[in-house]
């Protein structure tokens, strides 16, 4: 359903790391009437699922949830093939000595929740405990024997922590697996590409256009980070080069196999297929 008068809502993740694919996205410049929202990955999440909006980012484990309504935008993703750097467990001990542990999570993305709970459960191994809290190391820390935060959450507490061991999901699922992980995804609802397909059109290539921009120069991303969240220039520069935005086999491949072990831990209570829409059919990703 689209939004009020007939508006298509384009959903945008808050968080640093999806910038780039939105920074040059103007809802006024599109021919299709649209307006844009931003919001933590939880709440983009729920609107997605509920369709009332109809095109944007969400967390890799959202879409899985609901793929027979949606489909992935190509070439657009957040995925990491090693270090995120904004997806941290902070632990009391280091990360071997953390079996039977209580586990405190971040309550703003499933992505990651599920990440960890793989992790920890398929490959440290041991039984685990897991308590929602607010992103807030300290109150976290005082609740349980290890943390996880993302996004600019996780970036500052990385910044100021100096009391606890600190593991990068994005670098453990590498050296577990050997594969890129995908944080985030683009995607479509089906409905509205039957409803309205050249809007649908024009607003993903407003996104890759984006992204062509923002990589070729991340001067103004950078910039505007260093003003909203602090840190410095170099830092925030290492931070988005360091991510991918492309959606290619490499990433396809990865999130094919987080899936599968969502489905095998009960995370998932369904096999996920992947389907990617070029503007005249759907593709399903390679199995």
């Amino acid at each position: 359903m689209p939004g009020e008068d007939n508006k298509t809502i384009i959903g945008k993740i808050s968080y640093t790391n999806a910038w780039p694919v939105f920074h040059y996205v103007d809802p006024a410049a599109l021919g299709t009437p649209a307006d844009m929202v931003a919001a933590v990955p939880a709440e983009l999440n729920r609107r997605m699922h509920e369709g009332s909006i109809q095109i944007g980012a969400l967390s890799s484990f959202a879409y899985a949830e609901v793929a027979d309504r949606l489909l992935l935008l190509p070439d657009l993703s957040v995925s990491a093939d090693g270090a995120v750097n904004s997806i941290f467990l902070f632990t009391k001990v280091p990360l071997q000595q953390l079996k039977e542990a209580k586990v405190a999570l971040t309550n703003t993305s499933a992505t990651s929740i599920n990440l960890l709970k793989i992790l920890l459960e398929k490959s440290l191994g041991g039984t685990y405990s897991y308590i929602t809290c607010e992103p807030d190391l300290t109150e976290m820390m005082a609740q349980a024997d290890a943390a996880l935060l993302i996004g600019d959450h996780a970036i500052r507490a990385s910044w100021s922590n100096t009391e606890y061991y600190r593991t990068d999901l994005g670098q453990w699922w590498k050296d577990w697996t050997g594969c890129s992980m995908t944080f985030a995804v683009w995607a479509v609802n089906r409905d509205a590409v039957e409803r309205n397909p050249e809007g649908m059109a024009e607003i993903a290539d407003m996104f890759l256009e984006s992204k062509r921009r923002s990589l070729s120069d991340l001067t103004p991303i950078v910039e505007e980070a260093v003003s909203r969240i602090g840190g410095s220039a170099a830092y925030w520069k290492h931070y988005f080069t360091n991510l991918c935005y492309d959606f290619d086999e490499r990433q396809q491949e990865g999130l094919r196999l987080y899936f599968k072990f969502a489905y095998e831990l009960g995370l998932l209570d369904h096999v996920v297929v992947p389907e990617l829409w070029n503007e005249k059919r759907s593709v399903r990703v390679k199995k």
